[in-house]
């Protein structure tokens, strides 16, 4: 069956989220035991200023780090060229810069207006062009399903940004829920939109939110789209400040336990990604973690030759 790549974001999206800040010794431990597990891809930060948020300010550190991991592909966040210069040269493998199909949303969150940021893609591909072995550069379609301050964002609106990204230089987009307001019906119909205008290869990967409960159903509708990377935190780290309460991310644990359910291959150890939990609940005591499967077990009798 066809092999699925599940990106572990929360080494930058759950611990950004949190208040406090994660020691650089226990990130190491938990990306080394991910890595360790199966996961062969993981987020492993942010190139932001440490001003803005500390919980960011190790990300070169950790890259260096998770570069020596043999078989891991290191991912970070980039939010415009600068964070790409320093990503380049930190050594990371996947740059990935948030593009918020919300312009009100962009202006808030990088101080760009969506012309603004077609031109900086366009000058950070333009830099990664630039290297030998160029790291692979990507653009996440933020509030792509809603957004908590415009509401509705036009399915036209995201297309026409999904084409400009790629002709800018971006060698594939991602679609994010951002706000948790994605529904199947939704994703299935989105998927289908950008695949149509940027091609299929241009369009591989989804990061979804569980705020609604909607998670893996869409999830499951991205598999049956042709998605093949799907984002997730373990233990759901993260939360979503527009829904107190509420599992932000998809849980690793629980996405890694539908997918070997179904059969789909992911390279990854279920026992020895449970365990990974540990390292999280003794570095960040208190903080909520979240999952049905690390709460019930994995059941008696799955053949864990598909995980």
């Amino acid at each position: 069956m066809t092999a699925i790549l599940i990106s572990e974001v929360g080494p930058r999206d759950g611990l950004q989220s949190i208040d406090r800040i994660m020691p650089l010794e226990a990130k190491k431990a938990w990306i080394a035991a991910e890595a360790a597990a199966g996961v062969r891809e993981i987020e492993v930060g942010s190139f932001v200023p440490g001003s803005l948020l500390p919980q960011m300010a190790d990300t070169a550190a950790l890259v260096a780090f998770a570069a020596t991991i043999p078989g891991l592909s290191v991912a970070v966040l980039v939010p415009n060229l600068k964070g790409a210069e320093l990503a380049i040269k930190a050594g990371a493998r996947k740059l990935s810069i948030p593009f918020s199909m919300s312009e009100t949303h962009s202006l808030k969150n990088v101080r760009k207006d969506h012309a603004e940021m077609v031109a900086e893609i366009a000058a950070i591909a333009q830099r990664v062009a630039q290297e030998e072995d160029p790291p692979h550069f990507e653009v996440g379609l933020s509030t792509a399903f809603g957004c908590t301050i415009e509401g509705h964002v036009p399915e036209d609106t995201v297309v026409r940004l999904a084409e400009a990204s790629i002709a800018a230089g971006a060698a594939e987009v991602g679609l994010s829920d951002t706000t948790g307001y994605a529904g199947p019906a939704q994703v299935r119909r989105l998927v289908r939109k950008v695949k149509a205008a940027v091609g299929d290869a241009r369009l591989n990967s989804l990061h979804l939110h569980n705020t609604r409960g909607l998670g893996l159903a869409n999830a499951l509708t991205g598999l049956e789209e042709g998605i093949t990377t799907l984002d997730a935190s373990l233990g759901g780290l993260g939360g979503c400040p527009f829904a107190p309460g509420a599992s932000g991310n998809i849980v690793t644990e629980d996405l890694a336990f539908m997918l070997a359910a179904m059969g789909y291959e992911t390279g990854i150890d279920l026992d020895a990604l449970m365990r990974v939990r540990a390292i999280l609940a003794d570095a960040l005591p208190g903080e909520p973690l979240y999952g049905f499967t690390p709460d019930a077990g994995l059941p008696l009798g799955l053949d864990r030759r598909t995980a």
